[in-house]
């Protein structure tokens, strides 16, 4: 059915072979009339059941199988009706009617969005198992496997048998079927669509709980599916239900629209299909009104509605090609809204949905928003998955699925992780409420590795999810990211197209950080972290216990804020740093602070071109050998030399101040304060003082500040014999697994 043909009192053609309606209708225009369900109630009972002749209460539904597959056999569909009439005989629904029109409808919904036979034959059997006394067995023998499995798929769980966890069960056991063959939940869906629809026998409270229900978990599974038509009245249903009073005030907005003399649509699509058809390019130009829900949010979005928020243009082709011929044309000759170009040709949304979006504007102001597709991407936009025929079917291609997500478009990317997810939840209650969350994220962006594969991921999800998605629980030991090319957090937050390089650390005992719960959006990352800090508990958490004794055996891990100790922010035991040696004349053995950086050398190793002048190292960018550096004179006689690249030097010389030339004469021991910028993990502090004692500098004092976003900066003031040897060490510490960058500290000076 036409998600925007539920739309009541809307003017225009409505694209779609469906239409149904939302509870207290405006009077609307239907494509086909609504069944009689007492009528088709009456058919089942006593229309013909013979071997010879087709019962009549099936006709519609071979009726609309065939306009979709004329070839199609309709043996297995008699078979499947003579079993339910009989099976269900007796039974009636709430509403009165024999229970029996509950599957002819539900079967009538998947026939008319062109299921094929054997999901239709599954959904007139789809209660058989539940309510009566036939067996999957049964099902086997008579109709194949492939039906047995689509009806045990849909076949609820007793609550005899799991009590409160009986609904959770019974979604975690569809969805593992549905991995298997999405045509389980097609019949889900429909089976809801039509409960939905006759919701108004049931008791408010009940009404409103499947309605949530609804609203949670079947809409959105419908909408990663690609069955818009489903989704879109189930969306207004549940609607009406949950909000009745914004309903009604949506539904007096579209009747007073449709008492409007003129209608902006009509007289944009006509000047459409003129210069379509001047073009020369064979097209039909529609006009799909907005349903309800969509309609709500416009008007919240815009506040005061025009006519042309009232609906969509929509133009379907012949050809891939002619959609774009279409684009052009319309761009050419009306006047196009740019920003709002999208191209889901190019690039399909992950629920297979594919169109050229775009919009017009009037000389009034008014803007038409028009999508433009194909005549089978228009079914596959309605249908969905359910359009796509049978999964076990030979594939069209014999070309190797892409690497990442499957290339099989019934097994979508999303699902694949949602069945990794779910084996991992704990209980029903974890599962239940984890599926609300997964599927409230709604859009889903493809991220590249470097390795050419992709990755599907919810929109938001960071550097962690994709950690988790690309490795499992391997993820434990990621270090960092790399995101185009730049170094990244792994809190870092991912954009559809970017390219994501994982860094994990060589140490097997690399272990996950609780701050990830933060930044991991997708359940199988916060599942995979969760389960691993249970496993392994802080002393804290524990209880406290051997806290005390583990800070009695290893204070240096208790010593974080210490400005002169060395520390591990992540537990690891340091190196015992070199003990500390006389320093040349002038230098201080007190380290400053980070921000207030200290490097420095004996003056007396620096040649002035002025001949009795004092020198003195500028504080500011703090200059050693063999940085290039240039002098200016101050009162009192005094040289002060700076590295050429220091902020003051371009100060100075701005405001006329003469330069001194100066250079390093022998080299001469200095002490420096080098930052090390690096990714978290364990034992990192003892591998960068080790490589500091191999390269011959002694360390003065260490700080490192307390993790942030996985990113740890430790600050090192440190002793060199020759300063010629500082680029060295530098290089031997950003040779450290997980230091990306080692850098000389800065003084913060005042701008002047």
């Amino acid at each position: 059915m036409s998600a925007e043909a539920t739309n009541p009192a809307s003017p225009g053609a409505v694209a779609g072979p469906m239409t149904g309606p939302v509870p207290s209708p405006a009077p609307r225009r239907r494509s086909l009339p609504r069944l009689d369900l007492r009528r088709l109630g009456r058919a089942a009972l006593l229309g013909s059941a013979t071997r010879d002749r087709l019962p009549d209460a099936i006709g519609h539904v071979v009726e609309a199988h065939r306009a979709h597959h004329p070839d199609a056999d309709i043996e297995p569909l008699r078979r499947a009706y003579v079993l339910a009439e009989s099976s269900h005989r007796g039974q009636m629904r709430k509403s009165g009617e024999p229970y029996i029109t509950h599957p002819l409808a539900v079967t009538l919904i998947l026939a008319e969005l062109g299921a094929e036979t054997t999901t239709l034959t599954a959904s007139l059997l789809h209660d058989t198992v539940e309510d009566t006394d036939v067996t999957l067995a049964q099902v086997r023998e008579q109709f194949g496997e492939e039906v047995r499995y689509l009806v045990d798929g849909v076949t609820k769980l007793e609550k005899v048998d799991y009590g409160a966890a009986a609904e959770p069960e019974t979604f975690r056991k569809m969805l593992v079927a549905t991995g298997s063959d999405v045509r389980v939940m097609s019949i889900k869906l429909a089976d809801r669509l039509h409960n939905m629809r006759t919701l108004g026998v049931m008791r408010p409270e009940k009404q409103a709980r499947i309605a949530k229900v609804t609203r949670d978990v079947l809409i959105p599974l419908a909408e990663r599916l690609g069955v818009q038509a489903l989704k879109t009245e189930l969306e207004d249903l549940v609607f009406a239900i949950l909000h009745p009073e914004e309903y009604e005030h949506t539904r007096a907005l579209i009747v007073e629209n449709a008492a409007r003399c003129d209608d902006p649509l009509a007289e944009i699509a006509a000047e459409m299909r003129t210069v379509l058809n001047e073009a020369d390019i064979a097209s039909e130009v529609l006009i799909r009104p907005r349903h309800f829900v969509s309609l709500h949010r416009v008007s919240r979005k815009r506040g005061r509605l025009r006519g042309c928020d009232f609906g969509r243009l929509l133009v379907l082709v012949n050809e891939d090609a002619d959609c774009y011929g279409v684009l052009g044309e319309l761009h050419t000759c009306m006047k196009p809204v740019v920003s709002e170009f999208k191209d889901f040709i190019a690039v399909p949304k992950f629920n297979l949905y594919q169109s050229l979006h775009t919009a017009l504007a009037r000389a009034d102001g008014q803007v038409a928003e028009v999508l433009i597709r194909t005549h089978q991407m228009h079914k596959v936009a309605e249908a969905g998955v359910i359009a796509l025929g049978n999964p076990y079917a030979p594939p069209a291609s014999s070309e190797d699925p892409a690497d990442g997500e499957r290339a099989d478009p019934t097994r979508p990317g999303w699902l694949s992780r949602l069945l990794e997810w779910q084996r991992a939840a704990p209980d029903p209650d974890t599962f239940w409420s984890t599926l609300r969350e997964d599927l409230a994220q709604d859009r889903e962006i493809t991220v590249f590795r470097p390795d050419g594969g992709t990755l599907g991921l919810p929109e938001g999800a960071s550097c962690v999810d994709a950690a988790y998605a690309q490795y499992g629980e391997d993820a434990h030991a990621c270090i960092g990211a790399r995101v185009n090319g730049r170094l990244a957090t792994l809190s870092t937050v991912l954009r559809d197209g970017d390219t994501v390089q994982l860094l994990m650390g060589q140490d097997p005992a690399s272990e996950p950080s609780r701050e990830w719960l933060d930044h991991a959006h997708t359940p199988g990352a916060r599942i995979a972290i969760q389960r691993w800090l249970t496993a392994h508990p802080t002393p804290t958490e524990a209880g406290g216990a051997g806290a005390a004794e583990t800070s009695r055996e290893n204070p240096a891990e208790n010593s974080a804020a210490s400005p002169t100790s060395p520390t591990s922010a992540t537990g690891a035991a340091p190196a015992p740093a070199a003990p500390l040696t006389p320093v040349a004349p002038g230098t201080s053995r007190t380290p400053r602070a980070f921000g207030g950086a200290e490097a420095s050398v004996s003056p007396e190793a620096v040649v002035a071109d002025r001949p009795g002048a004092s020198i003195r190292l500028a504080r500011c960018c703090t200059p050693v050998p063999p940085d290039e550096v240039t002098g200016f004179a101050v009162r009192g006689g005094v040289v002060t030399v700076h590295r050429v690249e220091c902020a003051a030097v371009a100060r100075m010389k701005g405001t006329g101040r003469a330069e001194v030339d100066v250079s390093w004469g022998e080299s001469a021991e200095c002490r420096v304060t080098l930052v090390a910028e690096s990714f978290g993990r364990p034992h990192l502090l003892a591998d960068l003082t080790e490589a500091i004692a191999l390269e011959g500098a002694e360390i003065v004092s260490a700080t490192v500040e307390p993790p942030t976003q996985q990113r740890v900066r430790h600050t090192y003031t440190l002793q060199l014999t020759d300063a010629a040897h500082l680029p060295a060490l530098m290089r031997a510490m950003r040779n450290v697994a997980g230091v990306y960058d080692v850098s000389r500290a800065q003084h913060q000076v005042s701008t002047w």
